[in-house]
């Protein structure tokens, strides 16, 4: 990289509110430009919540960036809510957002969870998105469920594994997603939220190449991890909530945005969600761009990937 992109400057929302949908009301925010390129961020987890640091993934002169954060997490409301909290459910926030926020078309931008809401969104309606930027890409399918959270990136981090099957008993260890999902369901608060943050702190301890104990410990405070590990688990139990495991990497569901212009962003050593599965997705849709990242792990915020997430936004504030 000759010239290496970083976040822009940290600007303020120009206007905040509410979509009030079934239970729920989801916390949005608008940023940058109002007569800028629309651009809405789909956060990962699920359950994550938005951030004040991605609005730096957008040039806030060319942008109106658009961040919300979906069901039962982040400001949104009620806390770890999982009451009519689907893929489909969100997909349909997604579009209710725009038409409240009158717009026509709008870049969407989504990595982990957020590359799965953002190719459920897409495939759903085609027309509403203008680009796709995707990162880390991530399916549900069973064999990158098993990798994460049953055998496979615990050979790579068997210190943090120690703690993810620190709260569950050793017979119930051949199936650890349904294990925690017992655990989340129960009437025990003190260990729900005990394995809420070994959950969460899993994930924050293998999403960058090298150790950030920041990371970390942002995963494992409390509020954050009851709604991004109750909701995680709620949606793998439930398998994303799709028709079928392969639902969005088929072909007949590929076809329908053949034509949106795409870039997928990969870190080569992505542990939590492996390259395998983008470049799966790249050589079923062949017309987006597939970028490997030769030295990143998961994290938006691993530099290459930030340089590369970037530079996909500035291309793409060129188009009308």
């Amino acid at each position: 990289m000759s010239q290496t992109n970083t976040l822009f400057k940290n600007i303020e929302p120009y206007s905040t509110g509410f979509l009030e949908v079934d239970e729920h009301k989801i916390y949005y925010e608008e940023c940058g430009n109002p007569d800028g390129k629309p651009a809405v961020f789909l956060h990962g987890g699920p359950g994550g919540g938005g951030s004040t640091k991605v609005r730096g993934f957008f040039n806030p002169d060319l942008f109106r960036i658009i961040i919300f954060d979906q069901r039962g997490c982040g400001r949104s409301q009620p806390h770890a809510c999982l009451n009519n909290n689907t893929t489909w459910d969100l997909v349909e926030d997604i579009e209710k957002l725009k038409e409240q926020l009158e717009i026509k078309k709008w870049l969407v931008f989504g990595g982990s969870w957020g590359s799965t809401l953002s190719l459920a969104y897409a495939q759903t309606y085609p027309n509403s998105v203008s680009e796709l930027v995707l990162r880390g890409i991530f399916m549900l399918r069973d064999k990158e469920l098993k990798w994460f959270y049953q055998d496979g990136a615990s050979r790579i981090f068997p210190e943090a594994w120690e703690g993810f099957l620190k709260p569950i008993k050793e017979e119930n260890r051949h199936d650890l997603m349904d294990a925690y999902y017992k655990i989340f369901i129960g009437d025990d608060d003190q260990k729900k939220m005990e394995a809420a943050v070994a959950w969460s702190k899993w994930e924050g301890s293998v999403s960058t190449l090298s150790y950030k104990p920041d990371m970390i410990s942002s995963y494992s405070e409390s509020k954050f991890a009851l709604a991004f590990a109750l909701i995680e688990n709620h949606y793998f139990v439930n398998r994303g909530f799709l028709k079928s495991e392969n639902q969005l990497i088929a072909s007949e569901s590929i076809d329908r945005i053949r034509h949106i212009p795409a870039k997928i962003i990969q870190g080569r050593y992505d542990i939590v969600c492996p390259m395998e599965t983008a470049w799966e997705l790249s050589k079923n849709w062949p017309e987006a761009e597939l970028i490997v990242a030769p030295s990143s792990g998961h994290s938006a915020f691993e530099k290459e990937i930030t340089h590369e997430l970037i530079k996909a936004t500035e291309e793409f504030a060129k188009n009308e």
